[in-house]
C-alpha cells in the first residue's frame, strides 16, 4: 500500500474539493433513492388506498410534479458540477504527478538514460500517470459514493422490513471474499501487462527513428519479427491478465444476480401470505436494483484500481530512481569562473564491475588556453571532458575549476559556464530563432540574430521558407548536418559562456561545412578555455596544446610541432592521416 500512501501526498493539495465533490456525488446518488419509495406510495397509498377517484388523482398529479422538479429541475445541474469537479481535480492531480515526473526525468544521469529506452520513460508518464487517473476518481470519490448509495439503501429497506433486508444482504460475505481474492491476482497481472506495453512502446520508439537504416538495410521482415516477438508477449500478458478478469466478472455477477432471487422468492411468499404489501414488495425489488449495481460498479472499480494500483507502482519506481550527480551539502553556487581546469589523479570507470576508461590522468589547462584531445576510437576522449560538467563523477581524483573541486560546486552553475558543441547535436521541433535561443531563453530577436552571425548561420536562416520563424523539424530533420552545426554553434555564442567544449564538431560534415564551421568555432574560442576532441588531426593543429590519449592514459603532450618533432604516436597518427587524405583526393580525380 506504500504507493497509494505516496500518491495520497498529490491528493492531499485536493482534499477539500474531493469533499465536495463527495457531497454533491451523494445528492447525485441520493435522488434517485428516492424512486422506489414513490412507487411504494402510488401503488399502496393511492391505487389500492380506499379513496375517491378526484382524490387519487389529486394526490398522483402532487407526486409527479414534486417528482419531475426533483429529476428534471434539480438533479441536472447537480450531475454537471459532480462530473466537472471530478474531472478538474483528477487532472490536476495528474498534471502535479507529471511536472514532478519531468523534473525527476531532468535531473537522472546519462548512465540511467544509456541503459533505458525513451519510449519506456514516456510510457511511464503518459500512459501510466494516465492510469493512475482511475484511483482518484473511482478509489476517492465513486467508490465512497457507492458504499454509502448502498448504505442509504439497505437503511430505507430495513425500515421496510428487516427479514427482507438480511435475505438481500445473506450473501455480502461470499462477495467480499471473491473480490479480495482476485484483486490481489489482477494486480500483479496488470503490473506485468504495463511492463510487457511499455516494452512495445519502447521498441517502437527506438525503430520508428530509425526507420532510414531499417530501409537501407532491407530489413523490414527482420524488424517485423522483433516486433512481432515483444506485440506478442503483450498480447500473452493482456490475454493471461482478460482470462481471470473475466473470472472475476463471472464470480462476483453470478452472487449479484443471486441475491435479487432470493427476494423475489422470499418476498412473494410473504406477500402471498398477506404480510407484506405489494407496494413494499415493488419497492424493495427496486432497492435492490439499487444496491447490487452499485456492488457490480465496485467490481469494475476493484479491477481498475488493480490497473491504476500497479501503474502507481511503475510511476514510484521512476520517481525512486536515485540520482549519480547530486550537490553536496552546502555546495556553492559558480558566480563567475577565471578558466583554469585542471584534472588530479583522475580515474573513471561507468559501473563498479567495468574496467577503468581513465586512468590517473593529470592534466592543467590555463585560462585562455585551446587544448586538443586527440586518439583512437575508444581512447577516452569524450569521457574525459564529459567529466568537465560532471556528466559523470569521477571514480577517483578531483576536476577542479579556478582551484575548486567540481563537487562542490552547485552542479546546475558549473553547467551554466560552459558551452558545449557535440558532433550530433540536437535540436527540437520548433522554430530555428527558437532553437538558438535555447543558449539564452531571455535573449532578444537582435541578439540571435547576431549570434546566427557569429556562427557563419545567418545567411543560410534566411533562405529557408521562414527565415529564422522555420520550423525544423524532429531533431532538425530539416537541416542539413553543418547547418544543424551552426545552429548549435550560435547557441553558444548567445550563452557566452566562458569554458567550451567541441566534441568531433567537425568530423562528420563535407569540406565546406567543415570550413565555415572551423572558422566559427575559432572565433567562438577566442580568449575562452577550450577543450577540443577531435578525429581529424588537421582541424587541430593551431591548439596551444594536444594531449594523444590512449587506452584512458596520457601518452603525449605538446604543440603540434613539438610532437612532430618527436616523430612518435601522434606522428604516426597524422601520418596515416594525411595519407589516407591524399587517397581520397587522388580518387575525386
Amino acid at each position: 500500500m506504500d504507493s497509494i500512501k505516496r500518491y495520497l501526498q498529490f491528493v492531499k493539495p485536493y482534499k477539500w474539493k474531493i469533499i465536495i465533490t463527495i457531497f454533491v456525488g451523494i445528492l447525485k446518488f441520493g435522488i434517485p433513492l428516492l424512486m422506489p419509495l414513490i412507487y411504494k406510495y402510488v401503488i399502496d397509498d393511492i391505487i389500492d388506498a380506499d379513496l375517491a377517484t378526484d382524490e387519487k388523482m389529486t394526490k398522483l398529479l402532487w407526486v409527479m410534479g414534486i417528482s419531475f422538479f426533483l429529476f428534471f429541475i434539480l438533479r441536472p445541474p447537480i450531475e454537471y458540477y459532480r462530473q466537472y469537479l471530478a474531472q478538474w481535480v483528477s487532472s490536476k492531480i495528474l498534471y502535479d504527478i507529471r511536472d514532478k515526473l519531468f523534473d525527476h526525468i531532468q535531473k537522472l544521469s546519462l548512465k540511467f538514460y544509456s541503459k533505458t529506452k525513451t519510449g519506456e520513460i514516456i510510457s511511464r508518464v503518459i500512459h501510466d500517470v494516465e492510469q493512475t487517473k482511475t484511483f482518484v476518481v473511482t478509489g476517492l470519490m465513486n467508490i465512497w459514493l457507492d458504499m454509502v448509495t448502498i448504505l442509504i439503501a439497505i437503511g430505507i429497506m430495513w425500515f421496510l422490513d428487516p427479514m427482507l433486508t438480511i435475505v438481500a444482504i445473506i450473501l455480502f460475505p461470499i462477495y467480499g471474499i471473491s473480490v479480495k481474492y482476485f484483486y490481489s491476482r489482477l494486480r500483479n497481472l496488470t503490473k506485468q501487462r504495463s511492463q510487457a506495453l511499455a516494452e512495445v512502446q519502447g521498441h517502437l520508439t527506438e525503430r520508428v527513428q530509425g526507420v532510414p537504416v531499417t530501409r537501407g538495410f532491407a530489413l523490414e521482415d527482420y524488424e517485423q519479427e522483433s516486433f512481432n516477438k515483444r506485440n506478442g508477449n503483450y498480447l500473452d500478458r493482456a490475454i493471461n491478465f482478460t482470462n481471470w478478469n473475466a473470472k472475476s466478472y463471472a464470480v462476483t455477477h453470478t452472487i449479484t444476480d443471486i441475491a435479487p432471487l432470493l427476494v423475489v422468492v422470499y418476498g412473494g411468499y410473504v406477500a402471498i401470505g398477506g404480510n407484506l404489501s405489494i407496494g413494499t414488495l415493488v419497492a424493495f425489488i427496486g432497492y435492490m436494483d439499487r444496491v447490487y449495481n452499485p456492488l457490480r460498479r465496485l467490481v469494475n472499480s476493484s479491477t481498475l484500481l488493480t490497473q491504476s494500483h500497479a501503474s502507481m507502482d511503475r510511476v514510484f519506481e521512476l520517481l525512486d530512481e536515485e540520482y549519480d550527480i547530486v550537490d553536496r551539502p552546502g555546495a556553492k553556487e559558480l558566480k563567475s569562473v577565471h578558466g583554469d581546469v585542471a584534472f588530479e589523479n583522475v580515474s573513471f570507470r561507468y559501473d563498479d564491475e567495468e574496467e577503468l576508461v581513465l586512468k590517473d590522468i593529470n592534466l592543467s589547462i590555463k585560462k585562455g588556453e585551446t587544448v586538443a584531445l586527440v586518439g583512437m576510437s575508444g581512447g577516452g576522449k569524450s569521457t574525459l571532458v564529459s567529466l568537465i560538467p560532471r556528466f559523470y563523477d569521477v571514480t577517483s581524483g578531483k576536476v577542479k575549476v579556478d582551484g575548486q573541486d567540481i563537487r562542490d560546486l552547485q552542479a546546475r552553475s558549473l553547467r551554466d559556464k560552459i558551452g558545449m558543441v557535440l558532433q550530433d547535436n540536437i535540436l527540437f521541433s520548433d522554430s530555428v530563432a527558437m532553437n538558438i535561443r535555447i543558449g539564452n531563453p531571455d535573449a532578444t530577436d537582435e541578439e540571435v540574430v547576431q549570434a546566427a552571425k557569429a556562427a557563419n548561420a545567418h545567411d543560410f536562416i534566411m533562405d529557408l521558407p521562414n527565415g529564422y520563424e522555420t520550423e525544423v523539424g524532429e531533431r532538425g530533420v530539416k537541416l542539413s548536418g553543418g547547418q544543424k552545426q551552426r545552429v548549435a554553434i550560435a547557441r553558444v555564442f548567445l550563452k557566452n559562456p566562458p569554458l567550451l567544449i567541441f566534441d568531433e564538431a567537425t568530423s562528420a560534415l563535407d569540406l565546406e561545412s567543415e570550413h565555415l564551421i572551423q572558422e566559427a568555432l575559432e572565433k567562438l574560442a577566442n580568449n575562452r578555455t577550450t577543450f577540443i576532441v577531435a578525429h581529424r588531426l588537421s582541424t587541430i593543429t593551431h591548439a596551444d596544446r594536444i594531449v594523444l590519449v590512449n587506452n584512458g592514459e596520457i601518452k603525449e603532450e605538446g604543440t603540434h610541432d613539438e610532437l612532430m618533432r618527436r616523430k612518435e604516436l601522434y606522428y604516426n597518427l597524422f601520418q596515416v592521416q594525411e595519407l589516407d587524405s591524399k587517397k581520397e583526393e587522388l580518387k575525386m580525380y
